[in-house]
């Protein structure tokens, strides 16, 4: 994992290059699908609502098309300051994209919020991917493509299993061709633009609402404070997890500290997998009263404070 370089190598004009938002409602498997498709992990995963928070980028590559795919957080009606800082995200990355995916998830019925984000993009033009049919009855599957296909913004209707990789690789063919001639404008390698000390936190999160799914609210983030590459090679990271209240600290620290111990070991194995490396990760816990309501954490995020 790179970040970002300056400037993209150089490439005849038959190359085509282009972002593509994914956009869908919160747990619709927008991150999962641009892992499967990137084939690495960029974009943290779990079961609660909103775990993605600010854009993300996932790169692949399908023979001279360079795709730049857009993780956004989840459209929902936001309430909350961080909420709304989301979904503006979200929103942003469909405006600015070449091509926009809008996810939905096949797997229940309800499809209100899916027609409303197609309506929200007014005259943006998408591509309808119907996710999660793995779980899903063939005939509940054709009256979904019978609902949505006469939609006037929607060009096409794909179906994806992002969990199991069916119809990912046909997505990415089809994608391949709808980007607009152009250089590309990242390196061959670079599957991310996300830096490996916020790409680690976020992993660290995403342990973190893996092991306290219901008692962690979901506002807690880490930042990566220490990042130190050591003489044998080795990696010495050092991060901190804001929470709100003292009681939240107390969870995750857990009895005796085991609950951060086994946080801190699921995150110091994956991270090291993805790096190649033999991590040694220490993590601390510190009590931020209101930080979502301060300017600096949106920041960090790469979100937009005044929206």
């Amino acid at each position: 994992m790179t970040e970002v370089g300056h400037g993209g190598e150089e490439h005849s004009t038959s190359t085509r290059c282009g972002f593509v938002a994914v956009l869908g409602q919160p747990n619709a498997g927008k991150s999962t699908l641009i892992n499967n498709l990137v084939g690495h992990k960029v974009s943290i995963v779990s079961h609660k609502v909103q775990t993605t928070r600010q854009r993300i980028l996932g790169i692949t590559i399908k023979d001279q098309t360079q795709i730049i795919l857009v993780d956004t957080p989840g459209i929902f009606e936001a309430k909350k300051r961080l909420e709304k800082a989301m979904v503006s995200a979200a929103w942003t990355a469909g405006k600015e994209a070449d091509l926009i995916v809008v996810l939905h998830d096949a797997s229940h019925k309800y499809t209100a919020g899916t027609e409303k984000i197609l309506k929200e993009l007014g005259d943006k033009r998408a591509i309808l991917v119907l996710n999660k049919v793995d779980q899903i009855a063939k005939e509940g599957l054709l009256e979904l493509i019978a609902y949505f296909k006469d939609y006037p913004n929607v060009d096409d209707i794909l179906m994806t299993s992002a969990l199991t990789g069916d119809g990912v690789s046909e997505l990415v063919d089809y994608v391949a061709t709808k980007l607009p001639i152009s250089p590309w404008l990242f390196d061959a390698e670079q599957i991310t633009d996300m830096p490996q000390r916020m790409w680690a936190a976020e992993i660290t999160r995403e342990k973190l609402y893996q092991q306290l799914h219901q008692e962690l609210p979901y506002e807690t983030y880490v930042e990566t404070e220490a990042w130190e590459r050591q003489k044998n090679g080795d990696i010495r990271i050092s991060q901190v997890i804001y929470v709100s209240r003292d009681g939240q600290k107390s969870i995750i620290l857990g009895k005796g500290g085991q609950q951060i111990k086994k946080i801190g070991n699921a995150a110091r194995q994956e991270i090291g997998y993805y790096l190649g490396k033999n991590v040694h990760l220490f993590l601390f816990v510190k009590v931020a009263e209101n930080w979502s309501d301060k300017p600096g954490a949106y920041r960090l995020m790469g979100l937009d404070f005044d929206v």
